[in-house]
């Protein structure tokens, strides 16, 4: 096994998917979308919900954290819920309705019309995020979603789709978490860039 041919592999396969969306108006224009979107729902006072599995859900706490706590200054806590937190909750849905059910049940029972619910599937195909998407229908929540180049399921299902043009999953992931910091960046730069000192 040549490591050091590995690890130069893998930094420069991120390299490339990171320069492929750099290059991609579109696409930069898509992740403006979003962070407008989320930055006019906090300024009309709702919250976001995230939503995601495996590493998926780890982005989702991620950028949930950055939101609440502060991202590069301080300024005041804004509302934002990662869905897979609350073992409770996740482990009473699942017993009682299925893993299927265990975002909508939440978005059901926690968002109001004016939130923004954040997405995360490198494939597009979750059912439980599929199935969170007809649940933000019901209730007028916008949605966005991030996935892999394809979009997959939800791709037809959400208000706007981020697709990283990649099918390798850990390529997907380091994309999204570097989007979820824009989109953070750009909400704490235009609701508290005057408290910057």
């Amino acid at each position: 096994m040549n490591t050091s041919k590995i690890i130069l592999d893998q930094i420069k396969e991120s390299i490339s998917v990171k320069e492929s969306i750099l290059s991609s108006q579109s696409l930069l224009a898509d992740i403006e979308k979003a962070a407008l979107m989320v930055t006019e729902a906090y300024q009309s006072g709702f919250k976001t919900l995230l939503a995601g599995n495996g590493g998926s859900a780890a982005d989702a706490q991620h950028i949930a954290g950055e939101f609440v706590s502060r991202f590069y200054f301080d300024r005041p806590g804004i509302p934002s819920i990662a869905l897979s937190t609350d073992t409770s909750i996740v482990t009473a849905i699942g017993n009682d309705y299925g893993f299927e059910r265990l975002f909508s049940r939440q978005v059901q029972a926690q968002g109001q019309k004016g939130d923004i619910f954040i997405g995360i599937t490198t494939s597009g195909n979750s059912t439980n995020i599929v199935e969170a998407l007809s649940a933000c229908k019901e209730k007028g929540i916008k949605s966005i979603i991030l996935t892999g180049t394809s979009g997959g399921k939800t791709a037809d299902l959400c208000d706007l789709c981020i697709k990283v043009p990649s099918m390798e999953t850990p390529r997907i992931q380091e994309s999204h978490i570097l989007i979820g910091h824009i989109i953070c960046c750009i909400v704490e730069e235009s609701l508290f860039g005057h408290l910057k000192k």
